[in-house]
C-alpha cells in the first residue's frame, strides 16, 4: 500500500511504509478494510494485507495475532495467514521445524476450542493442510494422533469443547485434501493414507451417533464430519452402520439435513456401484421412509419431502444399473422406481408448492438408457416390466407441466414463471426422451386423449389440459421425425376445433404447428387448415414469438407450395410491421420468413412484392437520413437497416440451400432476368451511402450498413459482382474514417467469396492493408479479432491476386512488426490465438519474406520486450519458421513466447492459461 502524505495520522496501513509488515500496521489494515466507509481505502488495505499473507514476515505477525486480547476478526486473519503461509509455501518450512510448527497449531487449536468458531475452523484447516504436507512420511498415522491428542483428559477445555475441535479438525482434513494444491503423485499417495485411516475416524463417529448422552450439536457435527469423509471414495460396505445410523437420524428435525446430506454423499460416491449387497440392504431403508414422506407432503413440509426425494433419486440414478442387473430383487427395485414416480407427481405447482419433481427428471433418462443397454432376452423382460411405468410417467409429467388457474398464475412473480418455464422445457426434453422407449404408441396415446377431450359432449374440459396434450405433442414433433405418423393428419385436422381462449394455449398451439412445419411440406394439402390461424395470430402482440416463429418454419419449410397464400402472407405481415406490433427480433424474424416466401416465386412477382414491402421503409430511411444524427433516428435507422438485412438473408433465387436433401426440383422456378436483391441493393445503394457519410464514426451504424452486404455476398455469391466497385468505394471511405470490426468483417467475408474484390480500381488496397494494421492495436478486442480474421483471409490470396501479393510484399513487414508487438505485450492474452493465426498464415504463404523480416524485426534490443535473451528470441523465431503444418503448435509456441515477454512464464498466471 503507498504512503499518503497528505494524511499522516490516517488510519489503516496507507501510513505505514509500503513493506513494513507489523502486527501494528496488520491491524491497522484490518481496521481499514472492516470500518473505513472509502471503498478505495478498503481496496488498498485488501490488496496490502494480500501482500502481508505471502511475506516472510507472516511467520511471526501471524502467531502475534492470535493473541487472548485481539478480536475475532484479527485472530481470524492471523489463522488464515498460517494457512496460507503452510499450503502455499510449504517449501520453505525447513524439516526441523514441522514438529514445533505442529505443536503450536494443536495448542492454539485447543485454545479455541472454546473461543470463536470462525477461528477455530481455520485453525483446523492449516493444520489439515499441514498434516496433508506431511503425509504418509513424515507423519504417518496424523488421523489417529489426532484423535488420542484431542481424547487426552489432561485438557483444560472441557469434553464436549474438545469433542466438537476434533469433529472440525476431521471434517476440514478431507475438504482441504479436495482443494488442494498437493502434486498429482501426492495426491494418489495421500488419498490412499487418508482412506486408510477411516479406521481411526468412523467408530468414533458411530460411537458419538449412537451415544443417547450425545447433544444435538455433536451429532450433527458427526454427520458432516462423515459427510466429508465419504467423499474420499471409502468403500461403501465401511459406511454401512454409519449411513444406517443416519437413516435413523433423519426422524430427527433438527439433524434431517445433515443426514440427508451425508446419505447422499456416501450412495453417489462412483466407487458404490462395487458394494452391490450394501446397495439392496439400502432398499428397504430408502422404501421405509414412504411414510414420512407422504406425511410431509400432506403437511406441506416441502424441506423434508425434497431430503426424502433427494435420498431416493440418488440410489435410483446412481445405481440403477446395478440394481437392475439384481433380476431376483426386481420387485424391491420396482418399488423405489414407483417411489420416485411419487416424487415425480408429487402434488402442487411447481416452483410454487413444490421444489421435488425437478429432481427427478434425470433418473427417468438414466433407467432408460440402463434399460436399453441390455442384450435383447433381458431388455424384453424389463420393457415388459417398465413400459406401462413410462406411459405413467407422460401422463404425470403432463399433469405437473399444466398451468395453474389463471388467477392463481397472475399472483406468480416473473421469477417464478421464468423457473415455471424453464421446468416445462425440462418436462419437454424428457417426454422426447421417452419416446425412445415409447415409439409411435405415445404420439397415438396422446392424440386419443386430445380426441376424447376436444370432442367429449359430457364434461367441459379445462384449457389447461388440452394445452399440456399439445406441449407432449409438440415436445415430440419438434426433435423427431413425424412424417411417417399415422395420428398427424387427424391432430391437423383437430387443431382448428380447440376453442382458443386464452394466451399459453394459443401459444402452445402456435408451436405445434411450427414442431409440424416439415410434415406440412410432405403433405401441402393441410397447409389451409393452419395458416389462416398463424396469419390471425400475427397481429396480437402477446403471441408474437409463437406466431412469427411458426410463420418463419413454414416459409423455410413449405415455401415452394406458397405462392398461392403469398399475397394474403405479404398483406398480413405488411400490415403488422407498419402497425409496429412486434418488438425489433421479431420483426427481423417476420423478414426472414418473407425472404423465403419471395424465394419461391417468380422474379416479377419477387420485385413487385420486394417493392411494396419496402418502398415504405425507403421513404422513412430518405427522410431520415435528411436529419441532423440524434439518438432516436439512429435507432431507427438501424431497424430499417436491420429489416434490409434480415430480407436478403434469405431471400435466395438461386436455391443454394436447396441442392442437399434431394429436394424436389420439379418445383423450382427458373430464375429470370437480374437477381432481385441486386436490383434493391443497387436502387438504395446511393441513399445508403448518404446515410453513412452522416454516421461513419457511429459503430452501429456502420456494422448494420456492413450487415446488409455481408448478409447479401452469403446469399448472391457470384450474383455479387455487379455491386463490387460500388462496394468498393464505400469500403475505402468507411476505412479512411475509422477501421471498424464490421467493416473488417465485411472485407474478409467479401474477400472470402469473391477474391476479385480486390482487383477492383476503385478499392485502395494498401491503404485497407493499412488500415487493418492499424486495427490491429486498437483496444476493443472485436475490432482486433476482426482485423485478424482480415488478414488470414486475405495472405492466402496473395499468390493469385496481384494487388494483394503486391501489398504484402510493401508492407508486410509492418504487419509482422505489428503482431510481434501485441505478442510482446501490447494486447490481451486472450487474443493471442488470433495473433498466432497471422503468423501462420504468414509463414506458410509468405515463407521466404517473413524468414527475412522476422529476423530483422526481433534484431532491435528489447523488442518486442525487455524480457527477452536474444537467445530467446532466436529461438521463437526458429520454432515459427520450422513449423507450416500444424496450427495449434504455433498457437502453443505464441503462447509461450507471450509469457516470457511478460514475465509471467513459470508463475501461478500461467495456470489457467
Amino acid at each position: 500500500m503507498e504512503r499518503r502524505e497528505e494524511q499522516p495520522g490516517a488510519a489503516g496501513a496507507g501510513a505505514a511504509p509500503a513493506l513494513d509488515f507489523t502486527v501494528e500496521n496488520v491491524e491497522k489494515a484490518l481496521h481499514q478494510l472492516y470500518y473505513d466507509p472509502n471503498i478505495e481505502n478498503k481496496n488498498l488495505a485488501q490488496k496490502w494485507l494480500m501482500q502481508a499473507q505471502v511475506s516472510p514476515q507472516a511467520w511471526h505477525f501471524s502467531w502475534q495475532l492470535l493473541q487472548p486480547d485481539k478480536v475475532p476478526e484479527i485472530q481470524y486473519f492471523g489463522a488464515s495467514a498460517l494457512h496460507i503461509k503452510i499450503s502455499r509455501y510449504w517449501s520453505d518450512i525447513p524439516t526441523d521445524q514441522y514438529e514445533s510448527l505442529k505443536a503450536q497449531l494443536f495448542t492454539q487449536i485447543t485454545r479455541f476450542a472454546s473461543g470463536s468458531k470462525i477461528v477455530l475452523t481455520r485453525l483446523c484447516v492449516a493444520l489439515a493442510s499441514l498434516a496433508l504436507s506431511m503425509m504418509p512420511d513424515a507423519w504417518p498415522c496424523a488421523v489417529a494422533d489426532m484423535v488420542r491428542l484431542f481424547q487426552a483428559e489432561d485438557s483444560p477445555v472441557d469434553g464436549q469443547g474438545r469433542c466438537l475441535a476434533l469433529l472440525e479438525l476431521l471434517t476440514v482434513l478431507p475438504e482441504e485434501f479436495q482443494t488442494s494444491r498437493l502434486p498429482q503423485y501426492r495426491k494418489g499417495l495421500v488419498r490412499t493414507s487418508l482412506a486408510m485411516e477411516c479406521g481411526a475416524v468412523f467408530p468414533l463417529l458411530e460411537q458419538l451417533l449412537q451415544q443417547p448422552s450425545s447433544p444435538s450439536c455433536v451429532r450433527q457435527k458427526v454427520l458432516k464430519c462423515f459427510s466429508s469423509w465419504v467423499q474420499l471414495e471409502v468403500p461403501l460396505q465401511d459406511c454401512e452402520a454409519l449411513i444406517q445410523a443416519a437413516f435413523t437420524a433423519l426422524q430427527d428435525s433438527e439433524l434431517f439435513d445433515s443426514s440427508v446430506e451425508a446419505i447422499v454423499n456416501a450412495i453417489s460416491q462412483p466407487d458404490a456401484q462395487r458394494y452391490v449387497n450394501t446397495l439392496l440392504k439400502l432398499i428397504p431403508l430408502v422404501l421405509g421412509l414412504q411414510d414420512q414422506l407422504r406425511q410431509a407432503v400432506q403437511n406441506g413440509d416441502m424441506e423434508t419431502s425434497h431430503g426424502i426425494c433427494r435420498v431416493a433419486v440418488a440410489l435410483g440414478e446412481n445405481h440403477s444399473r446395478a440394481l437392475l442387473d439384481q433380476v431376483e430383487h426386481w420387485q424391491s427395485f420396482l418399488a423405489l422406481v414407483n417411489m420416485i414416480m411419487f416424487c415425480t407427481g408429487i402434488p402442487g405447482h411447481y416452483p410454487v408448492n413444490e421444489t421435488t419433481s425437478s429432481l427427478t427428471l434425470t433418473f427417468w433418462y438414466t433407467l432408460q438408457d440402463d434399460i436399453l443397454s441390455f442384450e435383447a432376452e433381458k431388455q424384453a423382460v424389463y420393457q415388459q416390466v417398465y413400459r406401462p411405468v413410462y406411459f405413467q410417467l407422460v401422463d404425470v409429467l403432463l399433469h405437473k407441466a399444466q398451468f395453474p388457474s389463471d388467477e392463481e398464475y397472475g399472483f406468480w412473480s416473473s421469477d417464478e414463471k421464468e423457473q415455471f418455464r424453464i421446468y416445462r422445457v425440462d418436462i419437454s426434453d424428457t417426454l422426447m426422451y421417452v419416446y425412445e422407449m415409447l415409439g409411435a404408441e405415445l404420439l397415438s396415446n396422446l392424440y386419443d386423449k386430445l380426441g376424447r377431450l376436444l370432442t367429449s359432449s359430457e364434461e367441459p374440459y379445462s384449457w389447461q389440459h388440452t394445452e399440456a396434450l399439445l406441449y407432449g405433442f409438440q415436445s415430440i414433433a419438434e426433435t423427431i421425425d413425424v412424417n411417417y405418423s399415422d395420428v398427424v393428419p387427424g391432430l391437423i385436422g383437430l387443431i382448428p376445433r380447440i376453442s382458443i381462449s386464452n394466451v399459453q394455449l394459443a401459444d402452445t398451439v402456435m408451436f405445434t404447428i411450427g414442431a409440424l412445419s416439415e410434415w406440412l411440406a410432405d403433405h401441402p394439402v393441410m397447409i389451409n387448415s393452419v395458416l389462416p390461424l398463424v396469419l390471425h395470430a400475427l397481429g396480437n402482440p402477446e403471441l408474437s414469438v409463437s406466431s412469427v416463429s411458426t410463420l418463419k418454419k413454414i416459409c423455410r419449410e413449405c415455401k415452394y407450395d406458397l405462392p398461392p397464400y403469398a399475397a394474403n402472407i405479404v398483406a398480413v405481415s405488411q400490415d403488422v410491421l407498419m402497425k409496429q406490433i412486434h418488438k425489433t427480433s421479431q420483426c427481423m424474424w417476420l423478414m426472414q420468413a418473407l425472404g423465403f416466401l419471395l424465394s419461391a416465386l417468380q422474379v416479377e412477382e419477387i420485385l413487385k412484392n420486394l417493392h411494396s414491402l419496402i418502398s415504405p421503409y425507403i421513404q422513412q430511411l430518405e427522410k431520415l437520413a435528411e436529419e441532423i444524427p440524434n439518438p432516436s433516428n439512429k435507432l431507427a435507422i438501424v431497424h430499417i437497416l436491420g429489416l434490409l438485412s434480415n430480407l436478403f438473408t434469405t431471400l435466395d433465387v438461386s436455391h443454394h440451400e436447396d441442392d442437399h436433401e434431394g429436394s424436389e426440383l420439379r418445383k423450382l422456378p427458373v430464375p429470370q432476368g437480374p437477381n432481385p436483391v441486386v436490383v434493391v441493393l443497387q436502387q438504395v445503394f446511393q441513399l445508403i451511402q448518404k446515410v453513412l457519410s452522416k454516421w461513419l464514426n457511429d459503430a452501429q451504424v456502420v456494422e448494420a450498413v456492413c450487415a446488409i452486404f455481408e448478409k447479401s455476398v452469403k446469399t448472391l455469391l457470384d450474383d455479387f459482382a455487379p455491386m463490387v466497385p460500388q462496394l468498393c468505394e464505400m469500403l475505402g471511405r468507411m476505412y479512411s474514417t475509422i477501421p471498424q470490426a464490421s467493416a473488417l468483417d465485411l472485407t474478409r467475408q467479401a474477400l472470402k467469396r469473391k477474391p476479385d474484390l480486390f482487383l477492383c480500381e476503385r478499392l485502395d488496397v494498401k491503404a485497407v492493408f493499412q488500415c487493418a494494421v492499424l486495427a490491429l492495436k486498437f483496444p476493443e478486442a472485436p475490432t482486433v479479432k476482426a482485423s485478424c480474421g482480415f488478414f488470414t483471409e486475405l495472405l492466402p490470396r496473395c499468390g493469385e491476386v496481384e494487388p494483394v501479393g503486391k501489398v504484402v510484399q510493401e508492407d508486410g513487414r509492418i504487419l509482422l512488426i505489428a503482431v510481434l508487438e501485441a505478442i510482446g505485450g501490447q494486447a490481451s492474452r486472450s487474443l493471442m490465438d488470433c495473433f498466432a493465426d497471422i503468423l501462420f498464415a504468414l509463414n506458410k504463404h509468405c515463407f521466404s519474406l517473413l524468414s527475412m523480416w522476422i529476423k530483422e524485426a526481433l534484431q532491435p534490443p528489447g523488442f518486442p520486450s525487455a524480457r527477452l535473451s536474444p537467445e530467446q528470441k532466436d529461438t521463437f523465431s526458429q520454432q515459427i519458421l520450422r513449423e507450416r503444418v500444424n496450427k495449434r503448435r504455433v498457437k502453443e509456441m505464441v503462447k509461450e513466447f507471450t509469457l516470457l515477454c511478460r514475465g509471467l512464464h513459470g508463475t501461478d498466471y500461467t495456470a489457467d492459461y
